[in-house]
C-alpha cells in the first residue's frame, strides 16, 4: 500500500533536469526577444523624430513662400511656425521622442535633432 502512495506523488512532481530545461528554454527566448524589442522602440523613436523634422520642414517652406522669402533667408525660431507669430504652421510644438532639441536652421538647410536619427532623409516621408 506504502509503494502505491510512493509511485503516485513522484508521478506527479517534476524532476530537477525538467525544471533546469524549462529555465533553460525560457532564458534563450527571453535572450532573443529583450534586444529586439529594444531595437524596435528606438526605430520608433527614430522615426517618429524624422516624421518632426518633416513636419518642420514644410512649416519653413509654407513660411518662406507667405513672406516671399528668398533660398537663403534665415527663419524664426520653431516657436514662431507653431503660432507665437501671425499664422499658426504646425498645431503644437513638435517634441523630440529621445529628448532631443531641434534647429530649424536657415532655408537652404533641413531641419536637424540634437540627438540624430540614424538616415535623415526629411523628404522621403509620404
Amino acid at each position: 500500500m506504502r509503494e502505491s502512495t510512493f509511485q503516485r506523488s513522484s508521478a506527479r512532481a517534476f524532476t530537477l533536469i525538467e525544471i533546469m530545461v524549462t529555465l533553460m528554454i525560457v532564458t534563450t527566448l527571453l535572450a532573443i526577444a529583450v534586444p529586439q524589442f529594444l531595437r524596435a522602440r528606438e526605430v520608433t523613436r527614430s522615426r517618429g523624430c524624422v516624421k518632426n523634422l518633416n513636419t518642420i520642414q514644410l512649416a519653413k517652406e509654407q513660411y518662406a513662400m507667405d513672406n516671399h522669402m528668398g533660398v537663403g533667408a534665415t527663419m524664426p525660431a520653431l516657436s514662431v511656425f507653431c503660432g507665437a507669430g501671425t499664422a499658426t504652421y504646425i498645431k503644437n510644438i513638435p517634441l523630440c521622442p529621445s529628448n532631443g532639441t531641434y534647429t530649424v536652421g536657415d532655408l537652404s538647410t533641413d531641419p536637424t535633432c540634437s540627438v540624430g536619427t540614424d538616415a535623415l532623409i526629411v523628404h522621403a516621408l509620404p
